[in-house]
């Protein structure tokens, strides 16, 4: 009959080893993890420096931290507006659309449904078109570039035009 000590060691170094394994496992996985991380930072690093010469850059401050916002390009985020904010941080087909709700050159500010919004940015006004100026204008409404007067039906709200 084997030993109570004998039996408690033996199942101490079946523990040991599995601890052993274990440890070399989260090792290997936290490797994996940081290279993510490492690749994530470096390629948020690349995309938030400015492409071609940094006119019209404008320091703002989001989240209690200091950023640069440099021209917009197709596909950027709309910010949140806030005081201080031009149309040139927009992408270009977003300030084609807040150019057209503003009235283009010199007149005034008109309210518009999006099919009508489409062809003012000389889209044709078919549904998929439409549908896409909606996106646009929705999203620019959700962050307070312009009021949505009543449904589908969108103006700029004054001072954010320009």
């Amino acid at each position: 009959m084997p030993s109570v000590m004998g039996l408690l060691e033996e199942r101490e170094r079946a523990a040991r080893q599995r601890v052993d394994a274990l440890q070399a496992e989260l090792r290997e996985a936290e490797a994996v993890w940081e290279r993510f991380v490492i690749a994530r930072e470096a390629v948020a690093e690349v995309l938030a420096e400015p492409r071609g010469a940094e006119k019209g850059a404008l320091a703002v401050i989001a989240d209690g931290q200091p950023t640069r916002i440099v021209g917009a390009m197709p596909g950027s985020v709309v910010p949140v507006w806030r005081e201080g904010l031009t149309i040139a941080v927009l992408a270009p087909d977003h300030q084609q659309l807040m150019n057209a709700l503003a009235g283009g050159s010199g007149s005034d500010a008109v309210a518009m449904d999006c099919r009508e919004l489409a062809v003012a940015v000389g889209l044709e006004p078919v549904p998929a078109k439409v549908e896409g100026v909606r996106s646009k204008v929705k999203r620019l409404a959700a962050r307070g570039w312009v009021a949505e007067e009543r449904p589908g039906v969108f103006s700029v709200i004054a001072g954010r035009g320009s």
